[in-house]
C-alpha cells in the first residue's frame, strides 16, 4: 500500500512539472508571437493573423520551443530568415537609425514650429 501512495505522488509531481512546463512555453509563446509582423497582412502580428504565412511561423516558433531554443535565438533565427522588419521591436543599428530617431525629430521640428508661430503672436 505504501508503494501504490508513492507511486501515486511520484506520478502526480511529474504531472504537474509537466504541465507547468507547458504553460511556460505557451507564454513564451505567446509572447514571441504578438512580437513578429505577420509580413502578408497590414499591421498585424503573427499572433493575430490568420494567414498562411502566419499559420507557418506559428508552427515554425512552437518546433523551436519545444527544440529548446531560447526567446533571443528564435528571434535571431527569424531576422537571418526574414531580415529586421518582422520584428516589431528592431535592435538600435546603422540600418534602423531612422527609425527609432525620425519620432523624436517630427517631434522636435514640430515644437520648433509651433514656438515660431507662438512668437508671431504676441
Amino acid at each position: 500500500m505504501k508503494i501504490l501512495n508513492l507511486f501515486i505522488i511520484v506520478l502526480l509531481s511529474i504531472c504537474i512539472s509537466t504541465l507547468k512546463a507547458d504553460e511556460k512555453n505557451d507564454e513564451l509563446k505567446s509572447k514571441i508571437l504578438k512580437n513578429i509582423r505577420c509580413l502578408i497582412c497590414q499591421g498585424q502580428s503573427v499572433y493575430d493573423s490568420e494567414s498562411e504565412f502566419a499559420s507557418s511561423i506559428k508552427l515554425i516558433v512552437n518546433r523551436k520551443i519545444n527544440d529548446g531554443l531560447k526567446e533571443k535565438e528564435i528571434y535571431q533565427f527569424l531576422i537571418e530568415k526574414y531580415g529586421d522588419w518582422i520584428i516589431y521591436d528592431p535592435k538600435l543599428n546603422k540600418n534602423s537609425y531612422i527609425l527609432w530617431f525620425l519620432p523624436l525629430l517630427l517631434f522636435l521640428l514640430g515644437g520648433a514650429i509651433m514656438r515660431k508661430k507662438l512668437k508671431f503672436t504676441k
